[in-house]
């Protein structure tokens, strides 16, 4: 009787120490136990959307032409971006603010839009970086335009431009102050019907967008091309 006592302590102690270890585990699983702060600083690029969640790599300065962020010191964060106002042909700018890491989530402030907002850090190691953020309508909203320019972007450079009598051009988007973003040039030799019809649909959504979320734009209106010429496959805008 005594020595099934011990054994049953034996293995009540053991399941105790299991339990334990595995309670331990999950807790680790839920909470990132790194040092962030170290790990965080430098310089972001490169960057892979997959859903809500983004994957950095460590790079050893920004881009000149893509998005990126920077983590510095005394908490000085900044990001290479073209805003949330422009469609193509972007142009990108450093947008400055602060930042602070608390455990897994990194909270930043930014002088520009969208202001505030939360990253919560998946993963992050020497060389990468993954986090998580969920967009906003707006910011929803515009990549749902930039992926409607992009297509109509791929459809108009879809053939090879030898002969500049083979293309022509015709105006995109809406500007918040009014007047086209610019001017796109497309293949003749496309279904030219559709892609004017698309490039309608894009020219209104975007404009609808200015007008709900109350955008602003410099007021300049976008030169017209004279001509097309063909450089290297390429049909190249003339002005």
């Amino acid at each position: 009787m005594k020595n099934k006592m011990n054994r049953l302590l034996t293995f009540i102690c053991i399941l105790t120490a299991f339990i334990s270890l595995l309670l331990i585990g999950c807790s680790n699983n839920n909470d990132i136990q790194i040092d962030t702060n170290n790990l965080l600083k430098g310089f972001w690029a490169n960057a892979k959307h997959n859903g809500e969640t983004i994957t950095f790599e460590r790079v050893s300065s920004l881009p000149e032409n893509d998005y990126g962020v920077a983590f510095m010191d005394s908490n000085i964060f900044t990001q290479k971006t073209s805003g949330f106002c422009g469609t193509p042909p972007l142009t990108f700018y450093d947008d400055k603010g602060t930042y602070d890491n608390d455990k897994a989530f990194i909270k930043v402030q930014l002088n520009g839009f969208p202001g505030n907002f939360n990253w919560k850090i998946i993963s992050l190691t020497k060389k990468e970086l993954v986090i998580k953020t969920t967009l906003t309508e707006r910011e929803k909203e515009h990549q749902e335009l930039l992926k409607m320019f992009t297509t109509l972007h791929t459809t108009a450079t879809s053939k090879t431009c030898k002969n500049s009598g083979d293309w022509a051009f015709t105006e995109y988007g809406s500007k918040a102050c009014g007047g086209p973003q610019g001017y796109i040039a497309y293949s003749k030799k496309i279904d030219v019907s559709a892609f004017l019809t698309k490039v309608k649909i894009y020219t209104k959504a975007e404009n609808d967008y200015n007008e709900k979320w109350g955008i602003v734009s410099t007021c300049d209106i976008p030169p017209k091309p004279s001509n097309i010429e063909c450089n290297n496959g390429e049909a190249v805008l003339k002005y």
